[in-house]
């Protein structure tokens, strides 16, 4: 068999695992590699074989839905993954005025409209024909059952699962969806409409095809019409006159791309005159007047070499999958995270399996699902044992933690570097590598030893010289004056980041209030749960933590404290809700501060007054709820004229 036939028989095999079995077993960016070479293959050739995919829009229709021939078809688009392929594109066809469009990555539809009635809804197929699914589109809670235009219109789109709604899914799942596209592909060719429903889908419509009652000239006429119908177009959409804006736009629209809630693979770009889509054509497969640009993948599909687990600042064995190398998004990926056990069981995930990789934006990739199991691969083993220090494990929950609290080296080594680092004691100067060092050779076991630590120490150790070592010193000196909301963070006090740090900071004022809270009393501030709450009252209940509050404040911790003046709001915290015609939130609050009070952002039973704009919400409610004074913005005008 010649490369040509083995890509085709490939290649068509991806084919119907994508469009009818809804379970691809390669990622996309796998695929249109060796569509590409195929394509080189049959150019160079002059040959092209009766079932190459080349001469396809899409897959068969499926069999279990009722086939239905669409009005007019739906083609597919040609593609590049260059700007300089866009660019070249947009010369050779006079680089007219241009829309640009999210390409979004789900499932094609083609929804039929007739005296203004949703009558049919169905997939794209083969392009000629499609699968009826209209009981289905119908749960799609943002596809508009009825539409003012009166005469009969065909509207494309795609269907999309929103990630959120992935999220949610896969939470109860028993069997979780490999990634969005697969689910929202599932869920509309899922016999089960109840099933569809679960899923959360939405639609974005894009273009209209056959259409009788009314005319366009341009796309943006489409995109208005269809928006005016009541169909969500999407967040973006351009017509671009310039092409010296193209480079621009589709960087943007990349860097976006991690932060939205649902799937794009690339940009759409269509020539917005109809008249020159007339005069463009189409191919055999494409129309000549649209290009799609492809951003790089950020989904390919890998091996699982093996699953290590690695010990973290709390204690908790984390599993790491190690992959074969892959290049995702220009980036070489090797490790993946994995949640825990149960994760990794449900999922289905074993050693020796290909999964899919995902790669968004700075995010560490993580496994979205298995790709193709493969015979002979072995399950992952749930360690018994901490993998460093050898003592038992504990499981809590879905969790195992090494049951070793004080002598468990990458434990003591993260809680030590967790405590030094930027958002919680600030000691600069200090790398991995160097606790590390301190660890292996001083035998730091404690962050209240690192106030301990002199000049003549460090010189002893390799890679420090004297200005060196009189750094480290220095930078460690430094840190002992610090806020409470860095050291709370720096204790790591489970479930309180830096933000919350810096609230229990605002509402509590000092160490010794907060170490006295009651649940309740923490419970009360806006936005901390129970939980929460109850994390923060046992870490301070705890002994071994309360000692070693002791021995840093010992070792000289001291925390700087806001200077207040006297004034009309001495020894009150205040809390402003909604909005002040007379002044900035910012500069309000500053005028509190001049006046000796301290100011919060949330509402608890530490606060004594609340302020009252226009539009106040929650935060008044709960200051009615606690008893708090309330005072509106003309007697707050009235103090500070005090």
């Amino acid at each position: 068999m010649g490369r040509m036939e083995e890509l085709v028989e490939l290649l068509n095999r991806y084919a119907r695992e994508y469009y009818e079995q809804d379970n691809p077993t390669v990622s996309d960016a796998e695929y249109d590699a060796l569509y590409d070479e195929l394509v080189m293959l049959e150019r160079f050739g002059g040959l092209v074989l009766p079932d190459s995919p080349t001469r396809r829009v899409g897959g068969r229709p499926n069999e279990g839905f009722r086939q239905v021939k669409h009005k007019e078809r739906l083609y597919s688009l040609d593609k590049t993954k260059t700007v300089e392929g866009a660019l070249e594109w947009i010369d050779k066809i006079g680089a007219p005025p241009l829309t640009l469009e999210y390409k979004y990555d789900g499932l094609t539809l083609n929804l039929s409209y007739e005296g203004g009635v949703l009558v049919r809804a169905c997939t794209r197929g083969d392009g000629e024909v499609g699968e009826e699914v209209t009981e289905q589109v119908k749960t799609i809670a943002n596809v508009p059952q009825t539409i003012p235009f009166k005469g009969e219109i065909d509207v494309s789109g795609e269907g999309i699962m929103p990630l959120s709604s992935l999220e949610a899914y896969n939470r109860d799942a028993k069997v979780p969806l490999k990634n969005a596209r697969n689910g929202v592909a599932g869920a509309i060719r899922n016999l089960d409409v109840s099933e569809t429903a679960r899923r959360g889908l939405a639609f974005y419509a894009y273009n209209v095809g056959y259409h009788k009652g009314i005319e366009f000239a341009y796309q943006h006429e489409v995109h208005d019409f269809l928006r005016e119908q009541g169909f969500d177009v999407g967040s973006f959409f351009e017509v671009v006159t310039d092409p010296g804006e193209v480079t621009r736009l589709l960087d943007e629209a990349a860097a976006r791309r991690p932060h939205l809630d649902f799937l794009i693979d690339g940009m759409v770009f269509k020539a917005d005159s109809f008249d020159l889509r007339e005069k463009l054509g189409f191919t055999e497969k494409f129309p000549r007047w649209a290009l799609a640009y492809k951003f790089k993948a950020e989904e390919i599909s890998t091996e699982v070499k093996d699953v290590l687990w690695q010990v973290s600042r709390t204690g908790k064995l984390n599993p790491l999958a190690v992959l074969s190398p892959v290049d995702i998004g220009g980036a070489t990926v090797s490790r993946a995270t994995l949640s825990n056990i149960s994760e990794i069981r449900r999922k289905g995930i074993r050693i020796g399996d290909r999964v899919f990789v995902r790669r968004s934006g700075d995010v560490i990739p993580e496994i979205t699902g298995v790709a193709e199991a493969v015979e002979g691969a072995r399950e992952v083993e749930k360690p018994t044992v901490c993998p460093v220090c050898g003592s038992p494990v504990i499981e809590k929950g879905v969790f195992l933690y090494c049951s070793n609290s004080e002598n468990c080296a990458p434990k003591i080594i993260s809680a030590l570097e967790h405590f030094c680092s930027k958002d919680a004691m600030d000691v600069d100067g200090l790398s991995e590598k160097t606790i590390e060092q301190f660890y292996e050779e001083f035998g730091l076991r404690s962050p209240d030893e690192l106030y301990s630590l002199k000049k003549e120490d460090l010189l002893s150790l390799e890679g420090f010289k004297e200005k060196k070592a009189e750094n480290v010193v220095s930078c460690i000196e430094k840190s002992k004056r610090t806020t409470l909301a860095r050291f709370l963070t720096a204790l790591g006090v489970p479930n309180v980041g830096k933000k919350a740090a810096k609230v229990l900071e605002q509402t509590f004022g000092t160490l010794d209030a907060l170490m006295a809270a009651s649940v309740d009393d923490v419970a009360s501030i806006e936005d901390f749960g129970l939980i929460t709450a109850s994390s923060v009252v046992d870490f301070f209940a705890s002994e071994e933590n309360r000692a070693l509050i002791e021995r840093l404040l010992a070792a000289g911790i001291t925390f700087i404290q806001e200077e207040r003046t006297e004034g009309v709001f001495s020894g009150r915290t205040v809390v402003i809700t909604g909005t002040l015609s007379s002044y900035k939130r910012s500069a309000a609050q500053e005028e509190i501060r001049k006046r000796g009070g301290a100011v919060s952002d949330t509402v608890s039973k530490a606060v004594d007054l609340v302020v009252v704009g226009e539009d106040a919400g929650s935060k008044l409610e709960k200051a009615k709820k606690l008893g708090i004074e309330i005072i509106d913005e003309a007697r707050f005008l009235e103090l500070l004229a005090q």
